[in-house]
């Protein structure tokens, strides 16, 4: 990735949705990668660890609360968006003991996704661009 901007991993099955995220925070001048499944997640997590994860909870094979319990035993305190694209609120409590920083709706614009992010990042890493 690139040295110095911050790194987000968008993690969601669904490929249009995530060359449509990843290509907003590149254009936004954040380093963007992607995963399309919790296996490829955990991996790179692993790797490179992300200045801050948005990940879909609803993913065929690992979900998104298996795929974050894994990536919560190898870094406790990345912050992590969870995606979704309806409001679910059984599974968005089933998150929660994970330390989620925050919900982004996939029917919503792209910028309330980047208020979001710079919200999280000032709040929790005390990150700048």
């Amino acid at each position: 990735m690139d040295e110095g901007k911050i790194k987000i991993l968008v993690v969601d099955d669904e490929v249009d949705f995530t060359q449509a995220m990843s290509f907003w925070f590149k254009s936004k001048g954040y380093a963007t990668t992607v995963a399309n499944d919790g296996e490829a997640a955990v991996t790179m997590v692993r790797e490179d660890t992300p200045d801050i994860i948005f990940l879909d909870l609803k993913m065929p094979g690992i979900d998104g609360i298996e795929t974050l319990r894994r990536i919560r035993q190898l870094n406790k305190g990345i912050p992590v968006v969870i995606i979704s694209a309806y409001v679910d609120r059984l599974l968005v409590e089933e998150a929660e003991p994970y330390s989620v920083s925050g919900v982004f709706y996939k029917g919503k614009d792209f910028e309330e996704g980047l208020v979001l992010l710079e919200s999280i990042l000032r709040t929790h890493k005390k990150l700048k661009r």
